[in-house]
């Protein structure tokens, strides 16, 4: 996981306190008697019911904390080596204890042994033996007298979680995948492991059992797999696994849980409210105001739709300490926009507003602006439309814009126009230069990609506008819709890996079909999108169409109802 620099204390801050554990997900394949014979299943344990312990009673994998005496282990380990270790963990020492500790932890739990006997003839621990295992210098000592050599390459590096700062009990882990060993029965050991089940992933997610985030997500992700070797292929695959630390949130209701990585809200959280208290909403209700630095608070219209999402959202941008604001995409005019004025009014305050921005003329992004410019007196800033269809085109700006200017909102915070074509032809982003934070409006979205509709929409211009990007410096994206999105060079990076990919399947399927109109391309080209937003899809598909015909890869000629486009 990439950090980034503002969003949050460093690394070694928010490792401080985290206990070192591993974790063992144990696989077989389903017996012949099972619903169905063959498929993955994982092995999983209940652990005790303990007061005022966030894991008790939940269902997880065999692991625990490392021992100090996973590191007198070294000599006995094969398969594996502590610099071998280290280079596929990322760190400089010590990788080699968290797979000792993986499999004395198993070992301990649930009786299962990744290790064979030296011996001649070879001894195994008995159940005795393993009754009375209960701690590491147990576990070294049953070693020794077993002359055991732990089978570490049986053990193949999957995951890596760290529990979200504000929870007292924290937990650093590395989980493994193993197969279970072979003649081996898994027993729990009645202290931490109360009861065992094997499961296959998707009937564990749908038992109703108790679950950690980092289970539920980890199930969800071997549920992918029809066999255990494609997860240990898979997982041998991996490079440097990312950290992943979920972080406390609320709802606007305000009741709390943990936020995944991959969740929207994730990066804004991580930002705001970097030590774990969790008071940041992952959610964006309504007419909520949201401070996001000392310049930026936002307020969301209540818009939400498939198409904008969970709704517009309205920025307000300051120098702190400044008697004026600056609002930028003041939303749509419809039945909510009274309230969501007042709303932004309630956040402006004492100050004035100096001026109203628009990134461009949608309608769920200009068209309010009128009423705030006569409830202000504000002077309206951006570009008129320049096409009619979807546009709002009653917004004359009272100043009009150009590339590269930049507006003073005071000393130390200048907001800069960057014209980025392609979703509208009057598009602009914002840079707030002081914080590397661009306002995307719908150049950027979070969790979708955008429409793209000609003739205002240019496929070619959004792909120069995107590119263009990743020669700015930027920290941060705020876009129309959505929360703070980090590192936003990845993000530009994953929409145009997208849209190449989109275009390949034009050129695919043209290929396949020899000519084609764009709706006989579309469930071709879009057929991992739902049909009922065929129709939308048919608007960015056309895009493509253009941009390619525009590059000489296909053309195009009149048919008797439609265009028909061929290579």
């Amino acid at each position: 996981m990439t950090i980034p620099q503002d969003l949050q204390a460093p690394l070694g801050d928010v490792l401080a306190g985290a206990r070192l554990a591993a974790s063992v997900i144990v696989l077989r394949e389903a017996p012949a008697d099972a619903a169905a014979p063959g498929v993955p299943q994982v092995l999983m344990l209940r652990r005790a019911e303990r007061d005022n312990d966030l894991r008790s009673g939940v269902w997880v994998f065999p692991g625990g904390v490392l021992d100090a005496v996973d590191a007198t282990l070294h000599t006995r380990c094969e398969g594996d080596t502590p610099e071998a270790a280290n280079a596929r963990l990322g760190l400089m020492g010590g990788a080699l204890d968290y797979s000792v500790a993986a499999v004395r932890e198993c070992f301990e739990e649930v009786g299962l042994l990744f290790a064979h006997s030296a011996r001649n003839p070879a001894t195994l621990p008995s159940a005795a033996e393993r009754k009375a295992s209960v701690t590491g210098a147990d576990f070294v000592a049953l070693c020794e007298r077993h002359d055991l050599r732990l089978q570490l390459n049986a053990l193949v590096y999957h995951s890596h979680w760290l529990t979200p700062p504000g929870i007292p009990k924290r937990f650093n882990t590395r989980f493994y995948v193993a197969r279970l060993p072979e003649g081996q029965v898994a027993q729990a050991d009645e202290g931490e492991a109360q009861e065992l089940a094997w499961f296959t992933p998707a009937e564990a997610l749908k038992a109703g059992l108790k679950l950690l985030p980092v289970t539920t997500r980890t199930l969800q992700d071997l549920a992918r797999f029809d066999t255990v070797q494609a997860i240990l292929d898979e997982a041998r695959a991996r490079q440097h696994p990312p950290m992943m630390m979920p972080r406390l949130g609320q709802s606007a209701q305000g009741k709390g849980r943990p936020v995944l990585p991959d969740e929207p809200a994730w990066a804004e959280i991580g930002r705001l409210d970097p030590h774990g208290q969790g008071t940041v909403c992952f959610e964006l209700p309504p007419l909520r105001a949201v401070a996001l630095s000392p310049r930026i608070t936002r307020v969301t219209c209540n818009n939400g739709s498939v198409m904008t999402g969970p709704g517009t959202n309205t920025y307000l941008i300051a120098e702190p300490g400044s008697e004026e604001v600056t609002v930028l995409d003041p939303g749509p005019d419809d039945a909510d926009t009274p309230a969501h004025l007042q709303a932004v009014m309630a956040a402006v305050g004492p100050r004035r507003v100096a001026r109203i921005v628009v990134t461009h003329t949608h309608k769920d992004h200009s068209p309010a602006a009128q009423a705030l410019k006569a409830l202000t007196g504000a002077p309206l800033v951006g570009m008129a439309a320049l096409h009619p269809e979807w546009q709002d085109t009653g917004f004359q700006p009272d100043q009009a814009v150009a590339e590269g200017e930049v507006l003073t909102l005071g000393a130390h915070t200048h907001l800069q126009a960057v014209h980025t074509p392609g979703h509208a032809a009057n598009h602009l982003c914002w840079l707030l230069q002081e914080e590397a934070t661009l306002f995307t409006g719908d150049h950027i979205m979070q969790g979708s990609t955008v429409v793209i509709n000609p003739p205002d929409g240019d496929m070619a211009a959004y792909f120069k506008s995107l590119e263009r990007l990743l020669a700015m410096e930027l920290r941060w994206f705020a876009p129309g819709h959505g929360f703070l999105m980090a590192e936003p060079h990845a993000e530009v990076r994953k929409l145009l890996a997208h849209r190449r990919a989109r275009e390949a399947k034009v050129l695919a399927a043209l290929k396949s079909l020899g000519s084609a109109t764009a709706l006989a391309l579309v469930p071709v080209v879009y057929g991992d999108v739902p049909v009922q937003r065929h129709g939308i899809a048919a608007r960015s598909l056309t895009a493509h169409l253009l941009k390619l015909a525009g590059e000489g890869v296909i053309s195009a000629r009149q048919g008797d109802e439609a265009t028909v486009w061929e290579v």
